[in-house]
């Protein structure tokens, strides 16, 4: 698991020349081929998850498996009852609903609001066109979880290795077998 900063993006070579996360992790992963399991745009922060399994990678990301996405987000203005109950019940992107599984507001402070939101898909960019498209633009967003694995303390820029019971978790609610 990685804390991805802000302006690292989610692919293997960039041609522009950007910082990617590949390069965060660095010869620590030795001559295996990581995969990102799903994505964070890079102006998002937060925990991303990356293996040498693709096929974990695949099933971790496909939506049919229902894995939880926790975002905290600092948005433009304060979401009212209608603004929420309108990410709950699927605001239209791309001509197909999206929907927030949670959202609440945990702080307001002056002209800003802080949320916590809970998606189950991972469109692109979801959580931010969701929140532009209740009127309250997002300023920061951080993924918090993914499923079962949870950011904690780990500091921007940095990495570690999954527990084997995180692991575990992860194949369990993916539906993969757990190998020995």
């Amino acid at each position: 698991m990685l804390h991805k900063p802000v302006g690292v993006i989610v692919t293997a070579h960039d041609p522009q020349g950007r910082p990617t996360v590949f390069e965060l992790v660095g010869e620590e992963t030795g001559a295996r081929r990581l995969f990102s399991v799903g994505r964070l745009d890079m102006d998002s922060s937060g925990l991303l998850l990356l293996t040498d399994d693709g096929d974990l990678a695949q099933r971790l990301a496909h939506p049919r498996h229902g894995l939880s996405k926790e975002y905290r987000v600092t948005v433009s203005g304060v979401p009212d009852e209608a603004a929420l109950r309108s990410l709950r019940q699927g605001v239209s992107l791309d001509g197909r609903p999206a929907r927030a599984l949670q959202v609440e507001v945990l702080q307001q402070q002056g002209r800003l609001s802080s949320l916590r939101v809970v998606v189950a898909e991972g469109r692109n960019r979801q959580v931010r066109r969701m929140l532009e498209g209740v009127g309250h633009p997002v300023i920061d967003l951080r993924r918090e979880a993914f499923g079962p694995i949870r950011l904690g303390r780990l500091k921007v820029g940095a990495w570690r290795h999954l527990r084997p019971a995180e692991v575990a978790a992860l194949q369990g609610q993916s539906g993969a077998e757990t190998r020995s």
